[in-house]
């Protein structure tokens, strides 16, 4: 009785490709992680050369470098790697290209500053605020960022009088005193010499308009008073921060 050769009614598994192995149809080998069915007798020829092989499986995301909960897993430039959970409240942060993520802070921080200096000095006897000189002008890059505002001057008032201090912001035309009250931030009383004076305030605008800010003063009494008399520097200094 004649006997026919059917060929191979099965896969032939063979393990890890070999350059010296003879492969035949249907023999399937492993190679770079991934699993190949020859389709052409030969030998020498390296997967995945597709005239002698066919991809039959390709091999998955190795996750086994993850192994708490919280894990974030990326690749380092050569391979997958675990970067482990940070702290609570912590966020994601990108190095850029070629560099690793990590975990960071969530805060603020200094977007511009912007500043002004003068020497002249300004006396008035109005009882409403006028202005020092002592200005500047800043644009803040988003709506949502704070304006930290920090001047430094000297101040004098008469004997019975008091010089009271604000700051005006001008935004479109606009001018409003920020404190809203009379009586502004501080004041200075019954000095009869100069006095050197702080005075430090977080605005909210809320706007992306340039804003002029300017100390103002004004008499508690209609008696002179003075700003920066000695002539000495006075500064303003405006810092955005995001929020």
């Amino acid at each position: 009785m004649a006997t026919v050769n059917l060929g191979a009614i099965k896969f032939n598994w063979k393990g890890a490709y070999s350059g010296a192995t003879a492969y035949v149809v249907d023999d399937v080998v492993e190679s770079g992680g991934n699993s190949y069915v020859c389709i052409l007798a030969s030998t020498g020829n390296t997967p995945p050369n597709a005239t002698y092989w066919e991809l039959m499986a390709s091999k998955g995301t190795d996750t086994s470098v993850l192994t708490t909960q919280g894990d974030v897993l990326y690749h380092d430039g050569s391979s997958l790697a675990r970067l482990g959970a940070g702290t609570s409240g912590q966020v994601l942060q990108t190095g850029g290209t070629g560099a690793n993520p990590s975990w960071g802070d969530v805060g603020g921080g200094l977007v511009q500053t912007v500043s002004a200096i003068i020497s002249t000095a300004t006396n008035t006897t109005s009882t409403s605020f006028v202005d020092s000189g002592l200005l500047l002008n800043i644009t803040p890059s988003s709506s949502s960022n704070k304006i930290i505002l920090i001047s430094h001057f000297g101040a004098e008032a008469a004997s019975g009088a008091s010089v009271h201090f604000d700051i005006k912001r001008t935004i479109g035309g606009t001018a409003t005193q920020i404190s809203g009250d009379s009586d502004g931030f501080m004041r200075i009383q019954n000095t009869g010499n100069q006095n050197a004076v702080a005075l430090t305030f977080k605005d909210t605008p809320n706007t992306t308009s340039q804003i002029e800010y300017v100390i103002s003063l004004r008499s508690s009494n209609g008696t002179i008073v003075y700003f920066n008399n000695a002539t000495a520097q006075a500064s303003l200094v405006a810092m955005e921060v995001s929020v």
